[in-house]
């Protein structure tokens, strides 16, 4: 569930779910960003984008996988970002360039690589002003750079990812917290899955077993959410994660990042 502000994510929680559980739902709130083409009346949020070239320091070496190139998926830049995420973000890492190997490419020797391999990914911190464009090596799959507009939202979790120990509840009217909260939100809830977005939670679906309690268990920030689009498919209604562990963050050792693809 997206809200455009924190103010209205704690009015709508109070008021749909009372004074005491509302509290303990809006807790669970993270700000993100729902990333958007940029364009009809949005502006590109500084060098945000999908696609297109790297954005690399000088005598950066392009990432690879035991000699063959990844790809460049997107392009984050944090110092845009920062202002509303706030403590969120403990670090500066300036720009954050997000790479795969393309599950799309007949690399028969990686076919024991599954969506949970952090081989197979790699985010490469860059300072703004020494970046450079680097184009993809020819080897490598490239696809059309699209600038973004970076939409901040507050965020809470899917109803089906919450927990009977997050929110008091009455067991007699409800079989569990994610009755209350689906009785309460059913015309607001949704998983975003189908979306890209950067930060907050991710659209992790009920459907493939994972619970915000396992995530919030891990103590693993969402980074950024590539969903299927034009360009690539991560499966049968797949998604594709970026995360990082709370303390690699603050330390922003982008080295730590792993890539969880999910799909139906």
């Amino acid at each position: 569930m997206e809200f455009a502000t924190s103010e209205d994510l704690h009015r709508v929680c109070a008021e749909r779910l009372g004074e005491t559980a509302g509290r303990r739902f809006a807790a669970l709130a993270r700000r993100g960003f729902r990333l958007e083409p940029a364009g009809a009346g949005s502006e590109p949020t500084g060098r945000c984008r999908t696609g297109g070239p790297a954005l690399l320091e000088p005598g950066t070496p392009w990432p690879e996988l035991d000699g063959f190139p990844l790809s460049l998926h997107a392009v984050l830049d944090t110092d845009a970002l920062a202002p509303w995420l706030g403590d969120e973000l403990p670090c500066r890492p300036g720009l954050l360039n997000f790479f795969y190997l393309d599950p799309a490419l007949p690399y028969e020797r990686f076919r024991h690589l599954d969506g949970f391999s952090p081989e197979a990914c790699r985010v490469v911190p860059a300072d703004p002003d020494r970046a450079v464009v680097r184009p993809a090596p020819s080897t490598a799959r490239s696809y059309p750079p699209e600038l973004v507009h970076a939409a901040a939202v507050a965020m809470l979790p899917d109803s089906w990812d919450v927990e009977d120990d997050d929110l008091p509840y009455d067991d007699g009217e409800h079989w569990g917290a994610t009755s209350f909260v689906l009785d309460r939100f059913g015309d607001l809830d949704g998983n975003s899955s189908g979306n890209h977005q950067a930060f907050g939670w991710p659209g992790l679906s009920h459907a493939s077993g994972v619970s915000a309690a396992e995530y919030r268990g891990e103590r693993r920030v969402h980074l950024l959410q590539l969903a299927e689009d034009g360009n690539w498919s991560w499966g049968d209604a797949g998604t594709l994660y970026f995360l990082i562990s709370e303390e690699a963050l603050a330390k922003g050792d982008f080295s730590q990042v792993v890539a969880e693809m999910r799909c139906c």
